[in-house]
């Protein structure tokens, strides 16, 4: 019997892949901030929020939940954008399957931000009320 294990990559080489998989990453990063208009929507809802959370002197529970949250709204956005170049290269003609796949990643993005927004609510909600409205 002969040893049928791969051999390892060497460190140098596993060291090279972990840095071309973040240029990978930082450059969908890039494309959707290019290219997507409602990824700029999503970057002014974080800033705002953040930007409120620090006002308002969030807990670190629920700087979690919103970070959480805000997290669940940008990876539906990546997915539906990847989702959508996928389809578009495997149907470049319309089809009503390809209208499906898209229509249902656009509903994912949809129910995230519906999500957030009342996630947002309840936490930003009460502190911003009482924070106004103290008397």
């Amino acid at each position: 019997m002969t040893n049928t294990k791969p051999t390892e990559p060497s460190a140098r080489w596993q060291s090279k892949s972990r840095l071309a998989s973040f240029r990978y990453a930082f450059s969908g990063l890039w494309y959707m901030l290019r290219t997507q208009r409602n990824a700029w929507i999503h970057a002014a809802a974080t800033v705002c929020v953040m930007a409120l959370g620090l006002w308002l002197s969030l807990s670190r529970i629920e700087w979690a939940i919103l970070a959480l949250t805000i997290g669940l709204v940008w990876m539906a956005e990546f997915i539906n954008t990847a989702l959508e170049a996928v389809v578009d290269l495997a149907s470049p003609d319309i089809h009503p399957l390809a209208k499906v796949g898209k229509d249902v990643g656009a509903a994912a993005v949809l129910v995230a931000a519906f999500t957030s927004v009342i996630v947002g609510l309840l936490i930003l909600g009460p502190a911003l009320w009482a924070r106004l409205f103290a008397h």
